[in-house]
């Protein structure tokens, strides 16, 4: 019977966790309401400073191409330019900003607000 309760509920050794005593007139301790710290979504900010560097570059080449520094016989890519690099700057900046101020730890700006894939 041991064998099996062991094989169910499998016991831990009780150096790893972290337990506090209850107060017996209080039925909340602070460490329920401790939260911890985000973990850094290094892939997420990657990908969106790629997508910020990718956008700034599409939309001055497209800028180039409007104003004519770049030869006129490309002129017909300019709005695809345009169109993409900003579909691409728009969001990459958005989290790139909110990356840069969550790690100055601004208030209200956590790591946690960076979509990941996880």
């Amino acid at each position: 019977m041991k064998n099996l309760i062991e094989d169910i509920m499998p016991t831990k050794d009780a150096t790893d966790m972290k337990y506090s005593r209850l107060n017996e007139s209080h039925q909340f301790t602070d460490l329920q309401f401790k939260t911890r710290e985000p973990k850094v979504p290094i892939k997420a900010i990657l990908t969106a400073f790629f997508m910020f560097i990718s956008g700034s570059c599409m939309i001055i080449i497209g800028a180039l191409l409007y104003t004519g520094h770049i030869d006129a016989q490309y002129s017909d890519r300019m709005w695809p330019l345009f169109i993409l690099g900003s579909l691409l700057f728009l969001p990459g900046f958005y989290h790139v900003r909110i990356a840069y101020y969550a790690w100055r730890k601004y208030e209200g700006f956590s790591f946690d607000d960076i979509p990941t894939d996880d």
